[in-house]
């Protein structure tokens, strides 16, 4: 099985230090395969920057496919899940993000969940990506001062701050499982478990065991769209150009 993992930032290093933590997730049998943002922040912190990577992640996926073919499921490998709809939309194998995928996995293991990430301009951002899948009820979400790429560059530093922050959801809000959210925490969640009484789930290990999930089931996410004119689009690279044209044949096909 053939897993692309999409990182929207710029991070090549980051990109590097997360496939090889997706393969240990995914075993031998699953190839992993990263891809990096052409263009964008080198770490998302703002609404401006998740914008861009959105399309940064679509431009990357297009580069991918023209490059080396289709995968078996796509892994949007950032925080907040830029351009997850839109992928979905002209992807033909499953897309998911690690927002979607933690959050829909610790909504199996506790009634009241808590996202806990790095920066906090990303607390309004996830709320509404919270409320967007009906989950603002059941989860809150936290943020310690650090941003991701800071906490990526020097981890040990960052933990004391996350596991006092987690401990004060369990304790104020009722917290039942904390998702650590973030490229730049990716792998940190087993380090910060024994620190906590609740269980806490790496939304990196649940992105990679979600879509290798999708994958195995043989659905397809793509939604068809009305066929559009192929002169919509101006200005994108070739490879994206490339993989919308197909994607406009395959729905003009179908309608």
């Amino acid at each position: 099985m053939r897993l692309l993992l999409l990182n929207g930032n710029t991070d090549a290093a980051l990109t590097a230090h997360m496939v090889d933590l997706a393969r240990g997730v995914g075993g031998g049998e699953v190839e992993v395969i990263g891809a990096t943002a052409r263009f964008g922040a080198r770490y998302i912190a703002s609404r401006a920057a998740a914008a861009i990577a959105a399309h940064a992640v679509l431009d990357a996926y297009a580069e991918s496919v023209v490059r080396g073919g289709e995968t078996d499921a796509v892994l949007i490998a950032c925080f907040g899940d830029p351009g997850l709809l839109a992928l979905r939309e002209i992807a033909p194998v499953p897309v998911t993000g690690m927002a979607e995928a933690s959050l829909l996995l610790a909504a199996a293991v506790g009634q009241r969940m808590a996202l806990l990430t790095g920066g906090a301009a990303w607390v309004p951002m996830l709320e509404e990506f919270v409320a967007a899948m009906g989950f603002s009820e059941r989860v809150v979400v936290r943020a310690v001062a650090e941003t991701g790429d800071r906490i990526a560059r020097d981890p040990e530093a960052a933990l004391e701050a996350l596991a006092a922050e987690a401990c004060a959801a369990v304790e104020r809000d009722g917290v039942e499982v904390v998702v650590l959210g973030g490229a730049g925490l990716a792998g940190l969640a087993l380090r910060l478990a024994p620190r906590l009484p609740v269980p806490v789930l790496d939304s990196l290990g649940c992105g990679v065991r979600f879509a290798l999930a999708l994958a195995s089931l043989g659905i397809n996410l793509r939604r068809d769209q009305p066929a559009e004119d192929q002169s919509a689009f101006a200005g994108l690279g070739v490879a994206l150009s490339t993989v919308l044209a197909g994607a406009r044949q395959t729905r003009a096909a179908r309608s």
